[in-house]
């Protein structure tokens, strides 16, 4: 392909709009195009990515037995009710009524029309395992979508789905698709974790992430570098640092034993910052004492005071909640919001796992006081769970290193569905006697987009992209210094033909630029490889191969150039 022909439409500013760097530079470099808030226009070097990225997840796909196939975009609201997700998703649905007044929506997911397909056509045990996927286009209707094409209302989604006997055959399936993945983000280039994550919305037992580090990550994970564990902290568990001090709450006495507990005054002190500094002690002496109110009535969560609580985890607990208002702390406790306490009341406790051991302070239930001395079996009794949020500097959960923190792009997740829409949608099998079986299944997604957007944030540099070899637009740019001049013209259409008939996919900048406004463009475009032509060489017989990532320079000989290109994709 030749630059003079191609639409490639680059920026020298940076947009105002744009924050994240593949936001940037995919902007800048002519990539793609807003159309409004979470639309994107992929341009035509933005969708040669995506078709490359889509070919290696297709190759990965089919070697594991997946069969691809297309689902309709537009559902019929029945079947999502038939699973309970009509009611359960809210405004992120794009929900609409066909010329007949029947309910509609954009899918945003696949598992109700893929339950509905096998529950339809699978009727034995002969027919199973059975493994689905399908490249196709979803909508969700995001409150903030941000950061160019990482979150966005309409995408581009792999989505693939398996169907077995029994939870043995779910296990094989599932570890069929993590080591597929493996190998897809390997491919891709990108750096990855697999963690360990919160099922939310799809259901299930079981799920992990896959994540790309990247400063513009809008998730955060935790990760032992000692035992390799690593899980978002939406599910991470961890051991907190011990309380500060060997008297945690600045009892008098300790080493022979906790002194009795006592209510000291706080005037106008609520918070633990508040308290903590009024009496000068570390918040991990404080027992964070929060009012909820559940489905079977009011109840403390207690958290330690330099911890917050981890809401997912004590909804999986406990089912759903809500903070109690101001006039619910009063009426059921008798006291205002900030003097609350564990101690002194009746109501159910779930209290986090770093609380079991030590000597505390927490509100007295008493207004303008708080109690020191507080000691958890002793005062009060709970139901012991982790229920904080993991953080950097915590123990790991199996091997008590530190953990570190890292922003991530999700790029792909797995999840053990098991029956949760095969039930429902009445999805069964007959086995070998001939007794009626629900069908167990795995749900597992890939965001093409969300690669190309993770490889530009890891790999850039101050004068633009540098794509990983496997998904960038073109394998190498032949830049011609002088888009006029016959003898360079010849010696770049001749290398460039060469380069064609091994197969590689080639760009010329055979554009009447400026060569500093050329090797500007080339860097910023990013193509792994250039070979550069110009007249001062060439009357050596020689161009210069420069690499993109490295910015090393050679100079060869022309007729070594495709020999050149091919060591760098390692095809000699």
């Amino acid at each position: 392909m030749k630059l003079s022909q191609l639409f490639v439409p680059t920026l020298r500013e940076i947009p105002a709009e744009a924050e994240a760097v593949s936001h940037i530079l995919m902007l800048r470099a002519g990539y793609v195009r807003q159309l409004a808030a979470g639309l994107y226009i992929y341009l035509p070097l933005a969708w040669r990515v995506m078709k490359r990225i889509n070919a290696i997840i297709k190759e990965e796909m089919d070697a594991i037995g997946a069969q691809e196939i297309s689902m309709p975009g537009l559902h019929p609201a029945e079947i999502w009710e038939k699973t309970g997700r009509w009611g359960d998703i809210g405004d992120e649905m794009f929900r609409l009524k066909d010329r007949g007044g029947r309910d509609m929506c954009l899918g945003m997911t696949h598992e109700e029309i893929i339950t509905w397909l096998a529950s339809m056509e699978i009727r034995s045990y002969r027919n199973l395992p059975q493994m689905w996927y399908q490249i196709q286009t979803k909508f969700r209707d995001e409150a903030r979508p941000k950061s160019g094409i990482l979150r966005t209302r309409e995408f581009i989604m792999k989505d693939s789905y398996s169907f077995d006997r029994d939870e043995k055959g779910l296990e094989e399936s599932y570890q069929k698709h993590a080591e597929a993945y493996h190998r897809i983000f390997q491919r891709c280039g990108l750096a990855f974790y697999q963690v360990e994550s919160d099922p939310g919305m799809m259901g299930g037992a079981t799920a992990h992430e896959f994540m790309a580090p990247s400063p513009a990550g809008e998730d955060t994970i935790v990760i032992c570098d000692k035992c390799g564990y690593a899980a978002n902290v939406e599910l991470a568990l961890s051991i907190p640092k011990s309380s500060v001090g060997t008297t945690p709450c600045g009892c008098p006495g300790q080493a022979q034993g906790p002194a009795p507990a006592e209510d000291i005054p706080t005037p106008d002190k609520r918070t633990v910052a508040e308290v903590s500094a009024f009496l000068k002690t570390d918040p991990s002496c404080f027992i964070k004492s929060l009012l909820l109110i559940g489905t079977e009535g009011p109840f403390l969560a207690l958290v330690r005071g330099d911890q917050d609580l981890h809401e997912k985890k004590l909804q999986r607990l406990i089912g759903e909640f809500r903070p109690a208002l101001k006039d619910e702390v009063k009426n059921i406790l008798g006291v205002g919001a900030g003097f609350i306490g564990p101690h002194n009341n009746k109501l159910k406790k779930i209290a986090d796992i770093s609380l079991k051991e030590g000597v505390y302070i927490s509100g007295a239930n008493r207004e303008g006081f708080h109690t020191k001395g507080i000691i958890p079996g002793s005062h009060f009794d709970a139901e012991w769970h982790d229920i904080h949020v993991a953080k950097r500097g915590d123990g790991c959960s199996r091997c008590r290193t530190a953990l570190r923190e890292e922003n991530v792009i999700e790029i792909g997740n797995i999840f053990k569905l098991g029956t949760k829409y095969s039930q429902p949608l009445r999805a069964v099998y007959l086995d070998e006697n001939g007794g009626e079986k629900t069908i167990v299944m795995g749900s597992y997604g890939i965001g093409p987009a969300r690669i190309a957007a993770a490889a530009v944030e890891q790999n850039n540099d101050g004068d633009g992209i540098i794509w990983p070899l496997s998904i960038a637009p073109f394998d190498v740019e032949i830049v011609v210094l002088s888009g006029d001049d016959k003898e360079l013209l010849d010696t770049a259409g001749r290398i460039y033909r060469e380069l064609q008939d091994e197969k590689f996919d080639v760009l010329m900048d055979d554009r009447d630029e400026r060569p500093g406004v050329k090797f500007k463009d080339a860097d910023l475009l990013g193509i792994p490889a250039q070979i550069i032509i110009g007249k001062k060489a060439l009357k050596e017989d020689l161009v210069e191969f420069k690499i993109r990532k490295t910015k090393e320079t050679e100079r060869i000989a022309p007729a070594d150039a495709v020999a050149r290109v091919r060591q760098l994709y390692g095809r000699q």
